[in-house]
């Protein structure tokens, strides 16, 4: 007890070196997640005018090892800058994305059982949602029934999707 260390005096120990290559880790894969985006998502972040050229060097970059070591610079400009603001605005584009990509299965099912169900899951589309154009579900049905047992390609069931799309932008179609 004679010898105290003056961490525990302070009551804050410093980061193992596990834990530093673990943090220099997690933000090295935040840059290359960065450099990876387009520019317009780039372009919606909070990014200082350093850290933006250094992106654009890297995407520029076609040398394996050049961009490796621009990665390296990239990692190290962001580890001096605030990484919350820049891991908020990544956390809402890929909520963005899923909700995108959700709003598309929930599509393509309606579009699917439509196709399967006939006029049972119109009935049901139509119990549930006002305001939706029958005559021309309808028809785009049959048509693309139609191409189906032809063996041709599926132009009515895209321009169903089409309009399926169209009638869930305005208010989301049920589950």
């Amino acid at each position: 007890m004679d010898e105290i260390k003056e961490s525990e005096l302070t009551g804050a120990e410093a980061p193992s070196k596990s834990q530093r290559r673990r943090d220099a880790l997690e933000v090295r894969s935040l840059a290359a997640q960065l450099i990876g985006l387009s520019p317009a998502l780039l372009a919606r972040l909070p990014l200082d005018d350093t850290l933006s050229a250094a992106i654009g060097q890297a995407r520029a970059i076609r040398s394996n090892v050049a961009r490796k070591r621009q990665l390296q610079f990239v990692a190290k400009l962001m580890r001096k800058t605030e990484l919350e603001p820049i891991r908020e605005a990544l956390a809402e584009f890929e909520a963005g994305a899923r909700q995108s990509a959700a709003r598309q299965h929930r599509v393509e099912a309606w579009r699917d059982r439509l196709l399967e169900q006939g006029d049972a899951a119109l009935g049901d589309l139509l119990a549930q949602r006002e305001g939706v154009d029958v005559q021309g579900l309808r028809q785009l049905m049959r048509q693309a029934a139609r191409e189906a047992s032809a063996g041709k390609p599926p132009a009515a069931a895209r321009s169903l999707f089409r309009r399926l799309r169209e009638l869930d932008e305005g208010e989301p179609l049920p589950s």
